[in-house]
């Protein structure tokens, strides 16, 4: 499960430039929350201005399928399961032909330990940010005529040196990873090996305030360390 987000503008930056050469021009939100609008990385579709160039987003943080009456949080399509979205109707179009990258300085998870959840920032060691695998899609109000487009994060099975915190994780890219998730003459199908539990880079998990268990606290202080940091070496060591 991936249910908040970390972002800070400046780390951001330096990731997309490398990725895209592009600045990341969102905003700092310390503890994004699903529904909330976030910017996303995707190629440009077909018929819009800069087709098929990399472009930078805002979505809401719940995907809504382009065949719903109207956007609704019933279901909760903030996070599509890898294994199974293909199958999904709400997951099964954008899976084929609308992939994104969401980048993110962190994400929080929660561990049960005894009666209490405990939270944690997960984070990379490096680089100042992570690539999440996403979908998109797009929705629009029959009457007003106005577009939403909006997002969902992949999950997969947690690499065994994170479990502890959460059988789950979003699925993250290496650079040249998301640059393949983002290219459009590659099948979704081709990219299985992206979902087994791995991690691409080495990753920090921070035991952080209960403060940030409410979406409306967006302080930084809701990252602060409370406790020792756990390093987990990824792919890159």
């Amino acid at each position: 499960m991936c249910g908040r987000f970390n972002i800070t503008a400046d780390p951001l930056t330096r990731l997309l430039m490398a990725l895209v050469n592009m600045p990341y021009t969102g905003l700092d939100n310390a503890n994004a929350a699903p529904t909330e609008m976030i910017p996303v990385l995707r190629i440009t579709p077909a018929g819009e201005d800069g087709e098929g160039k990399p472009e930078l987003v805002p979505m809401r943080w719940w995907l809504t399928p382009f065949w719903s009456k109207a956007p609704s949080t019933r279901y909760s399509m903030f996070n599509a399961k890898a294994e199974t979205a293909e199958k999904s109707p709400a997951f099964r179009e954008p899976w084929r032909k609308r992939r994104c990258v969401v980048p993110v300085s962190g994400f929080y998870e929660w561990c049960r330990s005894a009666s209490v959840k405990v939270p944690y920032l997960i984070r990379a060691s490096r680089h100042g940010g992570l690539l999440l695998a996403g979908l998109w899609d797009h929705w629009r109000n029959p009457e007003s005529g106005d577009e939403l487009l909006s997002f969902t994060v992949l999950t997969q099975a947690a690499h065994p040196d994170i479990a502890f915190v959460h059988s789950r994780q979003p699925v993250m890219l290496s650079i040249a990873q998301a640059r393949r998730w983002l290219a459009p003459e590659v099948e979704t199908d081709e990219m299985r090996d992206l979902f087994s539990p791995r991690l691409p880079m080495a990753l920090d998990i921070v035991p952080v305030s209960s403060e940030v268990n409410n979406a409306r606290h967006k302080s930084a202080d809701v990252a602060r360390p409370v406790g020792d940091i756990i390093h987990v070496r990824g792919l890159e060591g």
